[in-house]
């Protein structure tokens, strides 16, 4: 099921879309709404990411000196 939105776009924006979506044969609503879900994606993949790795932090599970100095090493880092 879809639904409809309105936004409002700079003109420029609007060109720009008007002429990606005649060089690609795609409708700007379908455009568009690959543009959010793209963006979506990839915010809630984010968001998820910190949210584990504030849980790894809480519950005090980092790598140790050694093994962050292991693995810097191998990539020619001087880790201090």
């Amino acid at each position: 099921m879809s639904a409809t939105m309105t936004i409002r776009l700079e003109s420029e924006l609007k060109q720009r879309l008007d002429h990606l979506a005649e060089a690609t044969q795609r409708s700007k609503s379908f455009l568009a709404a690959q543009a959010i879900r793209d963006f979506v994606d990839l915010n809630e993949w984010q968001i998820q990411e910190v949210r584990n790795a504030l849980a790894e932090a809480d519950s005090d599970d980092f790598a140790s000196d050694d093994r962050v100095k292991d693995v810097l090493g191998k990539w020619g880092v001087d880790a201090g």
